[in-house]
């Protein structure tokens, strides 16, 4: 049984999701900037206990991006499904996003310069999607990234098809980076 979004795209006469890019998308860091001060423009709500903050500009293009059929996002997240469950609406994303999960489930926090480090799980799990999908071009979107280059260079550098970006934790996915993601696709 083919899922809401492909079988919209199917029938509107664009490109199956198999030939799609895939977007991973983290969300702390991300879309939810570690930021105290509040940008004008920005919204603020709080999901199972958590303060989060977020620039509904930002979430609208990446809506855009993924219902136009130019990617198709996933989430690659510590909130795993909660993200879909809690914050794709009120963020303005679609709801029934594929989510990818730590497989041990054990609970990481919000990592990067506040602290912790876990073993990074994302790794593998987009190591799994590359993998599982060779002929398809995937974005990453990870704050995180910047921190856990040492794990991630070599596989990187023999995956040229996979294009990272990696936002400062304390400002968010930015417009000009999604430019660049806009121009590589």
């Amino acid at each position: 049984m083919l899922d809401r979004d492909t079988a919209r795209f199917l029938e509107d006469g664009m490109a199956s999701t198999g030939d799609r890019p895939i977007l991973l998308l983290d969300v702390d860091g991300v879309l939810n900037a570690a930021s105290v001060d509040l940008p004008e423009g920005w919204r603020r709500g709080t999901f199972n206990g958590y303060v989060l903050s977020w620039d509904p500009t930002i979430t609208a293009r990446l809506r855009e991006l993924h219902e136009s059929g130019r990617v198709e996002i996933q989430w690659l997240t510590t909130w795993t499904t909660d993200a879909d469950r809690l914050l794709a609406e009120p963020m303005g994303l679609p709801r029934g996003l594929r989510t990818h999960a730590r497989a041990d489930s054990a609970p990481t926090g919000f990592l990067g310069s506040l602290g912790g480090r876990s073993g990074w799980w994302k790794l593998t799990a987009a190591q799994a999607v590359a993998e599982a999908e060779p002929d398809r071009r995937i974005v990453w979107i990870d704050d995180d990234l910047a921190q856990q280059a040492a794990d991630t260079d070599d596989w990187l550098a023999a995956n040229p098809h996979v294009l990272v970006v990696a936002p400062d934790l304390f400002v968010g996915l930015t417009h000009g980076q999604l430019d660049a993601i806009e121009a590589w696709l």
